[in-house]
């Protein structure tokens, strides 16, 4: 079947989700649009056919609207994913799933009443080749059980409008979902330190930041965030195992010998560095849809999850304090263990 879609948020990642949708994803279709700027909803779906609508909720109960896709501001996600739920229909919700823990806990428990999963989460990362290759390494036992990881998450330059909490709530949020993806455990506390900051930042911005990690079987993970590098986009990702080592790869690029210097290009932008990861995320999203299945993605859980951490990440920058989680027990529903912390 072809899978209906209704978009809520015409902004740069809706415009560039209904692209990926019309012209990369098959078996989907772009049949609806509403964006609070009515232009900018036009002026989408102008290019592929689809019709607009004045709001979310009259667009999830389009009769020609299968599935849900927010792409909204964040702070409306709760109310368009609970809506979705309301109506029966799936739904894939651009992170967050919600601003406060509060929200996406209303969203599970809705979803769990409706009785299936219907929300994913758009965490792109899990759908990374590299990142999907580590994840076979450290299930299959090869270095043994993990007991360090370092990560790094590095931009070139940041917006104005790019504020410090953002490193948390922007930025860190998708290590700290891809890394209890990755280790199959639950961060229990986070901590941040604030290094001398670089001058090649705007006055109201710390950066970077070490954020400091430890999880439910007591890995530790440390994440330095540092949107103002300079040099270009860079994701790092090292496992540390009792037995051995497993390491996120570098993209692939031709090495350049000249002028006495041996070198390879460095991305600039995270679009670059992740547009497969998001191709074959919506193409495995479309296909549950189409078949009927359960999302097998991020689910509302981890979207809790991330909301919780996250918080808890820019509280602990806020207060100079190591700051506990205190995540509520993970029902059976979403899978795997309970797992209960402090």
């Amino acid at each position: 079947m072809t899978v209906r879609v209704g978009v809520i948020g015409a902004g740069w990642i809706g415009q560039e989700h209904i692209r990926r949708l019309t012209e990369t994803v098959t078996g989907a279709q772009v049949t609806a649009v509403t964006d609070i700027d009515a232009a900018r909803a036009e002026e989408a779906v102008s290019r592929v056919g689809a019709r607009t609508f004045a709001n979310g909720p009259e667009l999830i109960a389009a009769d020609d609207v299968d599935a849900v896709l927010v792409t909204s501001w964040g702070p409306t996600h709760a109310e368009h994913v609970l809506n979705a739920i309301a109506a029966g229909k799936p739904v894939f919700c651009e992170k967050p799933l919600a601003t406060t823990a509060e929200d996406c806990l209303r969203i599970v428990e809705a979803e769990r009443a409706h009785g299936r999963r219907l929300v994913q989460v758009g965490f792109m990362r899990r759908y990374d080749a590299g990142y999907r290759q580590m994840k076979q390494v450290i299930d299959s036992g090869r270095i043994g059980e993990p007991l360090v990881v370092h990560c790094a998450h590095r931009n070139p330059t940041a917006p104005e409008s790019y504020h410090t909490d953002m490193a948390a709530l922007d930025s860190a949020v998708h290590e700290i979902d891809v890394l209890r993806w990755l280790l199959d455990d639950e961060i229990v506390s986070a901590q941040v330190v604030l290094p001398r900051s670089t001058s090649r930042r705007y006055p109201h911005l710390k950066d970077p930041q070490i954020m400091l990690f430890e999880t439910a079987k007591g890995v530790r993970i440390d994440l330095e965030v540092f949107v103002n590098c300079q040099y270009g986009y860079d994701i790092q990702c090292e496992t540390v195992g009792e037995e051995g080592l497993v390491r996120l790869p570098d993209l692939a690029a031709v090495g350049v010998r000249t002028a006495g210097q041996h070198s390879t290009e460095v991305l600039t932008d995270w679009v670059g560095r992740f547009v497969d990861a998001f191709d074959t995320e919506f193409r495995e999203w479309i296909a549950s849809v189409a078949t009927g299945a359960e999302p097998t993605g991020p689910s509302a859980w981890d979207g809790y999850a991330a909301t919780v951490i996250s918080n808890a990440t820019v509280e602990s920058r806020q207060s100079g304090r190591i700051v506990a989680t205190d995540m509520k027990p993970r029902p059976a529903f979403y899978g795997g263990p309970s797992v209960k912390v402090a």
